[in-house]
């Protein structure tokens, strides 16, 4: 398994896109330049449901900044398509994310512990802000569905960091 680490240059990775094409992790759309990409567990993950939709009213602030903003998962399309559904997502929906492509990222990976839950390995919750020279400015990575970061002391936090030219951290090197 590889790691992602600060400052890194984020591994641009092409996924299908509900609705139709593709969505490029780390390619900020629509003259953003930045993008945050949510990676989310699944459909059968109640907490990324409930994540999500407190994230669909914050993507126009993050607009407002300059950050696009994306979703992944594992998920099928007709999983994907079910979840955006649910919780009446109106974000970018990435799915079919690949074993892969989920090493590539850095994510925990989890098989899944009944049919009921899922049918493939799935990526634990992970979080990335690129920066607009396409590297890592923020991450977190979770290994459990239960620790994400706070949306609104994030949203905060990128624009205090836009704001301030504020250096990525977490860089230091012996």
């Amino acid at each position: 398994m590889s790691y992602l680490t600060a400052g890194q240059s984020f591994p641009k990775t092409d996924v299908a896109l509900l609705g139709g094409g593709t969505l490029t992790l780390g390619t900020p759309r629509d003259g953003h330049d930045w993008q945050l990409v949510v990676v989310y567990r699944g459909l059968h993950c109640p907490i990324c449901k409930k994540y999500l939709k407190a994230l669909k009213p914050l993507e126009e602030k993050f607009n407002e900044i300059g950050v696009d903003v994306v979703t992944v998962s594992a998920d099928p399309q007709e999983k994907a398509q079910a979840f955006a559904d649910e919780t009446e997502l109106s974000l970018a929906v990435g799915y079919d994310l690949s074993l892969a492509q989920m090493d590539t990222l850095g994510v925990y990976v989890s098989d899944p512990r009944s049919p009921k839950e899922t049918d493939r390995p799935f990526a634990e919750p992970a979080v990335f802000v690129i920066n607009g020279e396409g590297n890592v400015q923020i991450l977190d990575i979770s290994n459990a569905p239960f620790a994400r970061p706070d949306l609104e002391s994030l949203l905060d936090g990128v624009k205090f960091v836009r704001d301030n030219d504020y250096p990525v951290r977490g860089t230091h090197k012996d």
